[in-house]
Order: structure tokens, then C-alpha cells, then sequence
């Protein structure tokens, strides 16, 4: 496949397998020239340490003094479907590895200068600063301790989409408008529930910080996507249809409107739920939860509008008087134990984004245009989940 001086570094085993892995990724790749970047692409995300620029991977995995010019020009100008790559990908973890949830975290992507598409500047409460960015959202596998990327929106600002002559130099699709934060969560989940035949599993995110988190929870109500959300202390849910009665046997309405918090404290305090919790480090450990009821709104693809069953918890934090991070869910029929390791998985995914931005390549992408980003995206999701996957140690196919 691969012309002699191009692919020419690294074991043959090792090349074998990564070929095989990239011929069964790009099979919808019209043009055998596209195939083979796609590999050397690969095989350069794998194999080269440190920053991950064309000119580094070309040096790493071949001896061809023009590889850089056609690795940038197989990512950002050559014309394949990124969509379709990401539905192989799945297909093929599929058949290796079996999600317990589907987690949904951001990537804060720091830039320079003001060209890259979306970038802007942005408060990064991490790091306690306003930097120069990109902020996407990318939906993992996730369970066993693996959490492989398949998918990943890109978030443009209003003034971005409004701007013609910012959205022709980007390359931004006509079809792509502003989308607000939730949107891309919801767009994610829903694009692998219809495009791939991965197993359903519960959506596991953090909504504590988007202005309108409504927005996610009905829909995913409305779409049969269980679920398992960590909200703002302040989230306002939906009234208690239950009245209470008073020392008087006067029944009282609840108020039209109560936070998360204010529920949890209401109703959960007094008979804490004792259970153990099993840490990150992997170590188990006697946990006190408080847990309520609550309804949650649906808003069915049809545009009909309803309520489900749900349930707050979150962990009891007796020196504080105070629960911690609270949860939202609409898997009344689990118990809290599968409930609380569900939890788990969310920083295990915020810690996935950390080690892919630092040694996989994430933020590495020089070009500035928008499909060039979701194409080098793609491919670093393709290596990471081969590399996770396929027991290949990192560097395997360093240049002698």
C-alpha cells in the first residue's frame, strides 16, 4: 500500500497491525493516496513523543522530505468524511470493549493568536484565568478504567458564526450554526445513539456549569437516554406535586419553586444511606449518601411536553452540614451503589482529556480551519483508542 521511503520505520509487526487497524478505519476513503497519509498520520501520532506537529510525526515515521506537506495537506484540505471515520472507530472498540456509561466532559484547547476557528477568550475556572482558546466537548467510552474518545463537537462563539469572512477563512459549514454548550452534549449522545450499534448506556456529564441545564435533562429524558448528571447546587427542579400537611392537618402546597440543595436538605438528611464507595485510587471506603425523589421534565422529539421519575443524591459531608457534589438521575431502579460508581467515571474521562492534551496530541493541531480540526481530532481519538485497545506500548515506533 505504502510507497518504499514513506512508511519505512518502526517493527514490522507493529506496522502490520497499525495498518490493518487504518485500512479497517478508512475503508470509505476513495483514493489509495488518502489511505496511506491516513496511516503515516497514525503510525506518527503513536510513535513521535513530545508535541505532535507534521513536521515531528513525518520525521519520526519516514524518510520522505515532503511527508509534512502531505500529512497537513491529508488533514486539513483533503476532502473525506470525519463522521464516517468516527462510526468505524466505534464499530471497531465495539468489538473490544463494553462501556459502562457514555461520559461527556469538555477540552479546553489553549491558542495562540486569534485565526484557529472558535478560538476566543474564555475564564478557565482549573486554572483560575482567562486564556486564549478552543473549547470542545468530546463523549467517551467509559468503564474499566478506559475511557476512549468517538466523538467531538467544537464550540464557536456567537460572534464567530455571525462573522461571513470569519466563517469562509475557517472553513465553517453553512450548515453549522451557534449551537449554546448543552447543544453539543445533547448533538453528541444522539449522534451515537443513530449512527453506530454500540450498546445504549448511561450518559454521565456535568451541568453544574451551564447557564441552562433544563435544556439536557429533558431532552435526554425525551430521547430514552438514562442518565446520570451533576448539577448546580442552585438548580431549580420542578415543583412537589405532594402537599404537606401542617401540625394542623392543614395541607400546604409546596413552593412553586426549590433547589437541588434546599430538596436534598428537606427530604434526605435524617436517614443518610450508608454504603461503601470505591475511590480513584481503587480503594473502598464507608460513604454517607443523601438521597430524595424528584420529577424531571421530557421533552419528547415530538415536541410533546412531560414529567418523569428521578432522583437527587450525592454524598453527606457531616463536618459541613452540607451534601457535596449533587446528582441528578432518571435511573430510579438502580441501586445507589451502581448509581455512585457511575459517578466515578466523570473525572476519570476530565483526567483522559488532561493526559491526551499533555502526551496524545489534542492540542497540537496547527491548522486553523474547522474541518482540519474535527479531522485531526478523528485521528487522535483513532490512536489513543488503538493504543488503549491493542496492548501497543506508546513509542513503539520511534525512529532508529
Amino acid at each position: 500500500m505504502a510507497a518504499t521511503g514513506v512508511i519505512g520505520r518502526g517493527p514490522v509487526g507493529d506496522r502490520a497491525s497499525i495498518s490493518a487497524f487504518s485500512q479497517e478505519l478508512f475503508a470509505q476513503l476513495p483514493r489509495t493516496d488518502q489511505m496511506k497519509w491516513a496511516e503515516v498520520y497514525l503510525r506518527g501520532l503513536l510513535a513521535t513523543e513530545g508535541r505532535k506537529s507534521v513536521r515531528r510525526m513525518a520525521e519520526t515515521v519516514t524518510t520522505s522530505a515532503t511527508a509534512s506537506q502531505s500529512l497537513q495537506q491529508f488533514v486539513s484540505a483533503s476532502p473525506w468524511d470525519w463522521n464516517a471515520t468516527r462510526q468505524e472507530l466505534v464499530r471497531w472498540i465495539d468489538g473490544r470493549f463494553t462501556p459502562q456509561a457514555w461520559t461527556v466532559v469538555p477540552a479546553v484547547l489553549p491558542k495562540r493568536g486569534s485565526h484557529s476557528v472558535g478560538v476566543h477568550r474564555r475564564f478557565v475556572p482549573e486554572l483560575d484565568r482567562t486564556i486564549n482558546c478552543q473549547l470542545s466537548v468530546g463523549l467517551f467510552l467509559s468503564g474499566g478504567g478506559e475511557h476512549l474518545p468517538v466523538g467531538w463537537r467544537l464550540h464557536l462563539p456567537e460572534r464567530w458564526t455571525k462573522d461571513p469572512e470569519a466563517r469562509r477563512r475557517a472553513r465553517v459549514p453553512d450548515a453549522v450554526p451557534f449551537r449554546p454548550h448543552w447543544a453539543h452534549t445533547v448533538g453528541l449522545v444522539d449522534a451515537l445513539a443513530a449512527h453506530s450499534s454500540v450498546a445504549a448506556a448511561p450518559v454521565v456529564a456535568d451541568v453544574g456549569s451551564t447557564p441552562d441545564a433544563r435544556p439536557v435533562v429533558e431532552r435526554l429524558n425525551g430521547g430514552g437516554h438514562g442518565f446520570v448528571l451533576a448539577v448546580a447546587d442552585d438548580l431549580q427542579l420542578l415543583p412537589d406535586p405532594s402537599p404537606v400537611r401542617s401540625a394542623g392537618a392543614v395541607a400546604v402546597g409546596r413552593p412553586a419553586v426549590e433547589t437541588a440543595r434546599q430538596r436534598l436538605l428537606r427530604g434526605g438528611v435524617r436517614h443518610p444511606h450508608i454504603t461503601t464507595v470505591v475511590g480513584p485510587d481503587g480503594r473502598p471506603r464507608r460513604a454517607q449518601v443523601v438521597s430524595v425523589p424528584t420529577r424531571t421534565p421530557v421533552l419528547r422529539p415530538d415536541g410533546t411536553r412531560t414529567v418523569a421519575a428521578g432522583r437527587l443524591f450525592a454524598e453527606w459531608e457531616p463536618h459541613r452540614r452540607r451534601p457535596g457534589r449533587i446528582w441528578l438521575t432518571n435511573l430510579v431502579q438502580h441501586r445507589m451503589e451502581e448509581l455512585l460508581a457511575l459517578t466515578q467515571l466523570l473525572q476519570g474521562a476530565v483526567d483522559t482529556v488532561a493526559a491526551m492534551g499533555e502526551h496524545h496530541g489534542i492540542q497540537d493541531f496547527e491548522g486553523r480551519s474547522f474541518p482540519g480540526w474535527h479531522r485531526h481530532m478523528t485521528l487522535v481519538s483513532a490512536a489513543y483508542a488503538y493504543q488503549r485497545l491493542s496492548g501497543a506500548p506508546a513509542h513503539t515506533s520511534r525512529a532508529a
